[in-house]
């Protein structure tokens, strides 16, 4: 993965920019994209994003308002994502630092038994995995990820 170049930086509040970027993503292929920049997503290539973001304001440069637009929710974008298989969910995990040891844990951490064993065979037998299915959430906070982060890994696990 590789970024290009910055092509224009919307501030969006609270830390976050809406930054269109020209990159290389993990399968190789360049392209324009908008790239949503929050803070503490340390994921893919949004260290690089952020220190470029950094520079560019530090020579001078400020970032427009960002106006918001009637288009789709971060919701309805999590909702459109593609399922993930077993394989790409726990190889994007490890990729990303996450051990399976650690979500095991999360699951056995589970306080009502019937929740928790009903988590055990969604990750022992599930052959695909839903963005929003509850338990990626649940396994996410108990991991003390946030919902950019997951996106992050998520979108990443697409190409394993």
């Amino acid at each position: 993965m590789e970024l290009h170049d910055l092509h224009s930086v919307a501030d969006i509040g609270d830390g976050a920019f809406l930054v269109e970027v020209d990159i290389t993503d993990i399968a190789g292929e360049r392209y324009i994209a908008d790239y949503c920049l929050v803070p503490g997503d340390d994921f893919g290539l949004a260290p690089t994003i952020r220190q470029a973001v950094e520079d560019w304001i530090d020579t001078g440069n400020v970032p427009t308002p960002h106006l918001p637009s009637s288009g789709p929710t971060l919701e309805d974008i999590r909702a459109a994502m593609p399922p993930l298989t077993a394989r790409q969910l726990r190889l994007g995990l490890i990729a990303n630092g996450v051990t399976l040891a650690s979500v095991q844990a999360a699951i056995d951490g589970i306080a009502d038994p019937v929740e928790r064993e009903a988590a055990h065979v969604e990750w022992e037998y599930a052959t695909a995995f839903e963005r929003l299915h509850p338990l990626i959430e649940q396994i996410a906070l108990a991991l003390d990820l946030t919902l950019a982060e997951v996106d992050s890994m998520w979108l990443a696990a697409e190409s394993l």
